[in-house]
């Protein structure tokens, strides 16, 4: 039995019986089964929870490009790597072969070489979802270059903070994007953040709406001319285990962004492995992820995972909106996609249009469905099944993290029993546990409790960069020995998982972390803004929506209440992107504070729910009559 591509339950339950008890056996034999290694590692693995520290395959030498390109060019050279569907349904798709993406990856690289970046050096790609950003990321990994892919969503303050964090010294950016009917001006944002960040030496512009835009003289260049003027040959950089591959930022409970760093090989294992199973991609089939690169659903089941198995992976550059609300189904229809990831915001959104925009297209394709970025509701995963997958494509409803690298817990499809809103089993080497708020792991089962994983996998974070400590209090400290996700899970009778949501200052919000303190401190710039608080509460579509309880210095400005509201959203798009707006702003007197000044963002949420006969305990408040206050002001 190979244990890379588990067919059946009793297949799961014996691989993952054997991933728990012998994870370095386990681990070895995927890791030999399916790889090319430039030097077999020493030690398949070293780890350390209390400093924390670990190490896969240590000793090993790769490069994960010639995993994800070269080694599928003699027997699949000609096959399709890549589909990229244009934003405007007119303009023709590209089918890039495994043996053209080798060339452009290989270009591109030489170019990042020519530009003066070697093994080690920190990229920043700020790119929409066209080809380019996919062969940006492989061309850096080609040469050892760490790459820091920026949500091109992100305002130009939010950019420059994680240019400046990681010290990057070359953007990759385009002129702009397009987005439905609108475009965008990307090289204006990258301009202006690039006001702040002296560190960056050059920039590379992809042409892509044909806009107007100024070059810098020393700085900027085209993207084009240097591809055409470079080889189509480059030895990949020989890397170490270990070594980071990339940096994606995702937001903390603090204002400032956390830089997580995925190292090589580990993560092109477990990538590789939970794409395989998760999906059941087989040779031949076409898999749509519809997530965004910026993202890291993108970075795992966009490129490298889909890739690393000789996959067809479709890049999106458009919307689900554009030119109707049948995009998707248009898209599945068109290139006979098999297996298809979306958001369950997405799910929510499209179920609300009329059914004759998903009839009207052939479906016949789809053998797997999956969800991903936050829990599926119940009648969002019925309308999915019914309707998309005619009850005959299982749901893989998946749960993950930025941190953890890959999919952790999720059904594998034609094997495990699916139940709606579960995410069910872990995958094998996963080791999760509920643990109570005493520390103490809660056996049995039914449980709820704080969802934390008790042994490593390979794909996990090995750090914050350039704060490690940062990265021991947020993941290590809380649960002595333990990862502790930030989410809390129940277990029902038959230890399937159930996830019930962010147990900490972070709200999902279309699937995106969205901390809370960023916000803030945006919201507090306003002049006019003495202090704020912002939770999330329930909302049909994004699954939850932000809400701000904002002070203001004088009561006065009450009067321009309207204008305020819009000037706030202004100020939080400019700081950190449209995600991050407010759906519904109250102003009030004052916040619930503890005597200590915390502020009792439970009341808050219960408000914000519109829970106000169910607030609980005001006992320990400082100034327990301002509940009342926002309650009656509430509208």
């Amino acid at each position: 039995m190979s244990q890379y591509h588990i067919k059946n339950l009793e297949e799961y339950f014996q691989v993952y019986r054997k991933s728990v008890q012998q994870p370095e056996t386990f681990w070895h034999e995927v890791a030999e089964e399916q790889f090319v290694w430039r030097k077999p590692w020493d030690e398949v693995l070293s780890w350390d929870f209390e400093k924390p520290e670990l190490r896969w395959f240590e000793g090993a030498e790769l490069n994960i490009t010639e995993n994800c390109i070269d080694r599928h060019l003699t027997a699949q050279g000609d096959s399709t790597a890549i589909i990229f569907e244009p934003n405007d349904p007119d303009e023709e798709p590209q089918h890039i072969s495994y043996k053209e993406l080798h060339k452009r990856v290989c270009k591109f690289a030489n170019v990042l070489k020519a530009q003066g970046i070697k093994k080690g050096d920190r990229v920043c790609i700020y790119l929409p979802m066209i080809p380019e950003l996919a062969v940006a990321v492989l061309a850096c990994a080609r040469i050892g270059a760490i790459h820091s892919v920026v949500f091109a969503g992100f305002s130009s303050t939010a950019l420059a903070t994680r240019i400046n964090d990681s010290d990057c010294k070359l953007v990759i950016t385009s002129d702009g994007s397009f987005r439905g009917k609108k475009t965008i001006d990307l090289k204006g944002i990258v301009d202006e953040a690039l006001k702040s960040c002296e560190g960056v030496e050059s920039v590379l512009v992809a042409k892509r709406i044909n806009s107007e835009i100024t070059l810098k003289e020393g700085r900027d260049h085209w993207l084009q001319p240097l591809l055409d003027d470079a080889s189509d040959e480059c030895a990949a950089e020989i890397m170490k285990a270990e070594d980071p591959l990339f940096i994606l930022y995702t937001s903390g409970s603090t204002g400032n962004p956390k830089g997580m760093v995925h190292s090589t090989a580990g993560y092109m294992v477990y990538t590789a492995y939970t794409f395989k199973n998760v999906f059941q991609y087989n040779r031949g089939d076409v898999y749509w992820c519809t997530a965004d690169i910026g993202w890291i659903t993108g970075h795992s089941y966009i490129v490298y995972g889909p890739l690393a198995n000789g996959a067809t992976t479709v890049m999106f550059e458009g919307v689900p909106t554009y030119p109707d609300w049948g995009r998707f189904w248009q898209i599945v229809g068109k290139h006979k996609v098999n297996q298809f990831y979306t958001a369950p915001t997405a799910i929510r959104a499209l179920a609300k249009e009329s059914l004759d925009l998903v009839t009207k297209h052939d479906l016949s394709s789809l053998k797997v469905l999956g969800t991903v970025g936050e829990p599926i509701n119940e009648e969002a995963w019925h309308w999915y099944d019914e309707n998309i997958g005619k009850g005959n494509s299982p749901i893989v409803d998946t749960w993950w993290q930025t941190e953890t690298g890959g999919i952790m817990i999720s059904p594998i499809p034609f094997a495990t029993p699916t139940i709606p809103t579960f995410a069910t089993l872990p995958l094998p080497g996963i080791q999760p546990c509920l643990m109570d708020e005493e520390g103490k792991e809660i056996k049995g089962n039914p449980a709820s409790g704080r969802l934390c994983i008790k042994f490593p996998w390979p794909a996990m974070a090995r750090t914050i960069w350039g704060d490690h400590q940062r990265y021991k209090d947020t993941y290590f400290s809380t649960f002595k020995n333990h990862y502790f996700t930030g989410d809390g899970a129940l277990r029902d009778q038959t230890g399937y998982y159930r996830i019930t949501g962010r147990v900490d200052d972070v709200i999902i919000v279309s699937g995106h972390n969205l901390g809370t303190a960023p916000i803030e401190d945006a919201i507090n710039e306003h002049p006019a803004v003495a202090e704020s608080a912002v939770v999330g509460y329930p909302h049909d579509i994004k699954g939850n929506a932000l809400f701000g309880f904002v002070i203001l210095k004088e009561s006065g400005e009450e009067r321009k209440q309207e204008n305020l509201k819009k000037e706030i959203n202004q100020l939080i798009t400019e700081r950190i992107g449209p995600i991050a707006k407010l759906e519904r702003i109250q102003f009030t007197r004052g916040l619930p504070k503890t005597r200590s000044g915390k502020i009792m963002r439970r009341i808050l949420r219960k408000i914000a729910e519109g829970h106000t006969k169910d607030i609980g305990d005001t006992s320990t408040l400082l100034n327990p009559e301002v509940v009342d206050e926002i309650i009656s002001d509430k509208k």
